[in-house]
């Protein structure tokens, strides 16, 4: 075995010839180089020398061709003993230090305070502890939620403590080789600029990183362990989200062997529903996600129901409830009858924001509790069906912001805190409230639960009541189609399928002929005829295909967390033009199988 003794121009050397060899990209080798050169990677280069010596070029490609980046969900990948492409101890503690050097420089005086938390990911307690001594380190007084714990109650500690920002150590419904860092400004929320950008550069700018020993620093109550604190004042906020009405109901709940249980469980207990079944095989906290299918604890993916469906049909259960591991999204099924023993199905991301939307302002309406300022907030590849919702209640609805959640959060705060109702994204994140910045697994649960027993009492199944939405606001068919692009020429693939879409756009989609692209890049429209026209909105990374039929369109981005390109894909049925909603469904959903054909094949022909 190779050790850092070993003459790093040797090796330097190596690196070259492979490069030349084509064994590694020009990106991989520089930053391959750097760890090898740079003092402030000395305590790596043994590791990265072995690899050298056993020719593992592969795995050095991957963990050296980009420095990991901050997404929409921070800073977020694979976990490896080293690498600029990897989460490690470097990388995680890159984010802290980063994060300490720009508090502090905005705010010289101080004082500075900070707050943590951590999921049941693989070394997520590990990584806390760091950024914990990090922060010590840099003079921060530290709050510390010592155990499994939800992203959204990280986001509450934070405005709880009056922090000056805030980490979470999970990787959400990524696979279980990844990990990350969520970093949070004192608002609760994610990173926005001008903040993300300035902390992006100090953590660049990063060489020595000094971290306190734990539990010394605890002792020295420079770290105060508030589990049971945040954990009763959360409860208590979560109370105040509540409706009144029947509580009447069968649950299974599925943490996915994620952290919800304490939140979401004693949560339903506490609003008086006493039926609450946690399913066994999810229920161990493990960051393998045995008992899940494809070890990939997302309620996004229908397949995570399947088993719990069998169960839940077998026990004659009303409604099946699952979080992912850190608890800041949640998915759904139900009966599709009344006949908990028959066919089950579950809620895509956009129908549970359309189900919640109506139930909360139906609710505050009936309570004399709605008025004309008070306003819902999506993103633009969120369904079009919550703005008709908010349409026929008399309130505003900010659908005109990028994904996710961070500009949700953002819009709350412009628009005065005081006036929100709901926030929510098709991507199974959302919030109701002020006591955080962020989706919440288990406010949307409550909420999903006291819905469900509502149209119990009415003789009606939750599938039988989106329908009647249906009927009331148009048909809505929305479907989300991911392109994966792995390895370090996915970048390449990516920028080059999006360069074409805006060169190049398709001139149909589904039979539809596309009228226009929207590019949020430069605000513009380019239309079909040739000619640009600009608009107003946010910039960013997306392209919207709009075609002659309102309402029928297709977006697409790169994702902000993982190498894929994410195609949203949209299908829109006027109420008036409903003579049967099952045939209405099945044409809908013929048609965005079209989208889907005609888009996976434009992918292909170009990457």
């Amino acid at each position: 075995m190779s050790d850092a003794s070993h003459d790093i121009e040797q090796y330097k050397s190596l690196v070259e010839q492979a490069k030349a060899a084509q064994k590694i990209t020009p990106a991989a080798a520089g930053n391959l180089n750097g760890w090898l050169t740079e003092p402030k990677y000395s305590d790596y280069v043994a590791d990265i020398v072995q690899h050298i010596d056993q020719e593992k070029w592969k795995q050095l490609d991957d963990v050296f061709w980009t420095v990991i980046p901050f997404g929409t969900g921070g800073r977020r990948g694979m976990m490896y003993p080293f690498g600029s492409n990897a989460i490690n101890a470097r990388t995680i503690g890159e984010s802290a230090q980063g994060l300490a050097d720009y508090v502090k420089e905005i705010k010289p005086a101080g004082p500075w305070k900070f707050a943590i938390a951590y999921d049941t990911r693989h070394r997520s307690r590990e990584f806390a502890e760091l950024c914990a001594g990090i922060m010590v380190a840099n003079g921060f007084e530290v709050y510390f939620i010592d155990d499994y714990r939800s992203t959204p109650e990280l986001s509450y500690l934070i405005r709880h403590k009056n922090c000056d920002c805030g980490i979470m150590v999970t990787a959400s419904h990524n696979p279980p080789s990844d990990n990350a860092v969520k970093v949070y400004w004192s608002s609760g929320a994610q990173l926005i600029p001008p903040h993300d950008t300035a902390v992006i550069g100090k953590v660049e700018q990063v060489n020595e990183i000094t971290a306190a020993n734990f539990d010394q620093a605890v002792a020295n109550q420079q770290i105060h362990i508030v589990t049971q604190e945040t954990d009763q004042a959360l409860l208590a906020e979560h109370v105040k989200q509540s409706f009144p009405g029947p509580r009447e109901l069968k649950v299974i709940y599925s943490p996915l062997h994620g952290v919800g249980e304490i939140n979401v469980r004693t949560l339903l207990e506490t609003v008086g529903f006493d039926s609450v079944e946690i399913y066994e095989p999810h229920r161990e906290p493990n960051g393998d996600f045995p008992n899940v299918p494809g070890h990939v604890s997302n309620p996004e993916n229908v397949a995570v129901f399947d088993a719990i469906i069998q169960h839940g049909q077998n026990n004659r259960s009303e409604l099946i409830l699952a979080t992912d591991p850190d608890c800041d999204r949640m998915g759904a099924a139900a009966p599709v009858t009344t006949d908990p023993t028959g066919p089950w199905a579950t809620f895509n991301g956009n129908q549970l924001g359309v189900l919640l939307a109506d139930f909360v302002m139906e609710k505050r309406k009936s309570a004399g509790d709605l008025k004309p300022e008070n306003y819902v907030v999506t993103t633009l590849v969120t369904t079009l069906m919550i703005k008709r919702v908010c349409d026929a209640y008399g309130v505003g609805c900010h659908y005109q912001n990028l994904v996710g959640f961070k500009w949700i959060c953002s819009v709350m705060d412009i628009q005065d805190p005081a006036h929100f109702i709901l926030g929510t994204e098709e991507s199974h994140g959302y919030l109701v409230g002020q006591y955080c910045r962020d989706k919440d697994g288990a406010v949307a649960c409550m909420l999903m639960t006291e819905l469900a027993a509502e149209v119990k009492a009415k003789g009606i199944s939750l599938h039988q009541h989106m329908d009647q939405l249906y009927l009331k606001y148009g048909l809505h068919s929305e479907r989300l189609v991911n392109i994966q692009m792995k390895g370090s020429d996915g970048m390449k693939r990516m920028e080059k399928l999006l360069q074409t879409f805006r060169s190049s756009p398709p001139s149909s989609i589904g039979g539809l002929d596309v009228e226009c692209v929207r590019d949020f890049s430069v605000l513009e429209k380019k239309f079909a005829d040739g000619s640009v026209e600009k608009f107003e909105g946010p910039v960013g990374n997306l392209l919207m295909f709009d075609t002659v039929v309102e309402g029928n369109y297709v977006a697409a981005r790169p994702s902000g967390t993982e190498p894929k390109v994410k195609f949203y894909m949209f299908a829109y049925m006027p109420k008036e033009e409903i003579k049967d909603l099952a045939s209405a469904k099945a044409q809908l959903q013929q048609r965005l199988d079209a989208y889907e054909q005609d888009m996976q094949a434009f992918a292909d022909s170009i990457t």
